[in-house]
């Protein structure tokens, strides 16, 4: 028992670490916990076997499960529905081509260029047509998009990029059996009767130190993520849309959000982001490099031949266009996601697999690090007395016009 708790302690010292990283060279800390994820990897599994992370056992896996989920759910709450409504065009049509550009260039790459099997290439083209919800909400986040009509714009984008990759991850590869009927089912019953049970109930008995509004909402996110995976889904689709669903209640307390993202940026992502950048085998990448090269190309030029016309036909130019664009342009949760369904179900070899992650976890880093660097649209940021204001006292802020 004592060995878990130095892991503990080991994990969050990579934590700290990855925010000091963070800091000092003024990027996401998102990007720098992956980035220290690979590196400890790299040089713990070295020095003490590489098993001595504990990436796979059970309970860091639970944690950053846990991570990824609330993270998602989080990201879902912010979503103004007003702005989701109105920009409804938007988000489907750059959601669609985020999805169908990469899908398409990563699956011909993969079987024409590095002459993977049809089954190998079309399931690598479902890995990188993703986006990351998590990566995205949480640069969002630290730079305050996320009170802005333009930041929940992407975050919109994102979901239907990501319904996309889901929804063809089912139907290419998963058979449709009474299990996905019934997780539907329970699924409307629930997003239809959520707007109106968790008001009443939240105002009844909520407001209390017992913080009877968390648990009722990771009763309800790890529910549904059971309920999820046993159909043959994956944990953080209902976690999105059960956000979505409460964006109207549950994201307009900003105390309430205020506390969840204390407990998941505080706890729980650093084992989510860690663990996904722990993945990369670097060995495998030295040995045959231009395997990753092909796919980090592949996804990063279809996706931003698609949509560079695209979020520009919505008004979107200069800076505003191309941050879009490489913000849409990150992977990781449904990247990963999808590289492990493949290797467990024989769809790809673990050579397959490990250039797969890899080009996932590159395309959450490269991006974000180029769109942070050089294409930040700074005056859509908001004002630093309003970000202070929410970032001390978690209070609304309101929305911004940009």
């Amino acid at each position: 028992m004592d060995r878990i708790w130095f892991v503990a302690a080991l994990w969050l010292l990579l934590a700290l670490a990855a925010v000091l990283v963070a800091n000092w060279l003024r990027i996401s800390t998102a990007l720098s916990e992956i980035v220290v994820g690979t590196v400890a990897q790299l040089v713990i599994g070295a020095l003490a076997g590489s098993s001595a992370l504990g990436a796979k056992a059970e309970w860091i896996t639970f944690l950053a499960g846990t991570g990824a989920i609330v993270l998602t759910f989080l990201a879902g709450a912010e979503l103004d529905p007003d702005v989701f409504r109105a920009k409804w065009k938007e988000s489907l049509a750059v959601g669609l081509v985020g999805f169908i550009a990469p899908f398409l260039g990563a699956s011909v790459v993969a079987h024409y260029v590095l002459a993977w099997g049809w089954r190998a290439s079309w399931l690598a083209g479902v890995a990188l047509s993703t986006t990351s919800v998590a990566v995205v909400y949480a640069v969002m986040l630290e730079l305050g998009f996320n009170q802005t009509k333009y930041g929940k714009a992407i975050l919109a984008a994102c979901f239907i990029n990501d319904l996309g990759t889901v929804i063809a991850l089912g139907l290419i590869f998963s058979p449709f059996t009474i299990k996905t009927l019934i997780f539907l089912g329970a699924s409307l019953v629930l997003f239809l009767s959520l707007p109106f049970v968790t008001p009443w109930f939240f105002a009844r008995y909520g407001g209390r130190v017992s913080e009877l509004e968390t648990k009722y909402i990771l009763f309800l996110l790890f529910g549904m993520g059971g309920l999820a995976v046993w159909s043959g889904s994956e944990a953080v689709l209902p976690a999105y849309l059960i956000g979505m669903v409460l964006a109207g209640t549950v994201g307009k307390d900003h105390f309430l959000i205020r506390r969840l993202r204390t407990l998941t940026f505080g706890l729980l992502t650093p084992f989510y982001f860690i663990r996904a950048g722990s993945f990369v085998s670097v060995p495998a990448l030295v040995a045959a490099p231009l395997s990753f090269v092909a796919l980090f190309f592949a996804k990063m030029l279809s996706k931003m031949f698609g949509l560079l016309p695209t979020v520009r036909a919505f008004g979107y130019d200069g800076h505003d266009g191309i941050y879009y664009s490489l913000m849409m342009s990150t992977g990781l949760t449904f990247g990963t996601i999808s590289a492990l369904f493949g290797v467990n179900h024989g769809i790809i070899d673990q050579t397959q697999y490990s250039h797969l992650v890899a080009t996932v976890i590159g395309s959450a880093v490269i991006p974000t690090a180029i769109a942070n660097t050089w294409f930040m649209p700074r005056h859509l940021l908001p004002e630093q007395e309003r970000e202070l204001k929410e970032s001390a006292y978690g209070e609304p802020v309101g929305d911004l016009d940009t």
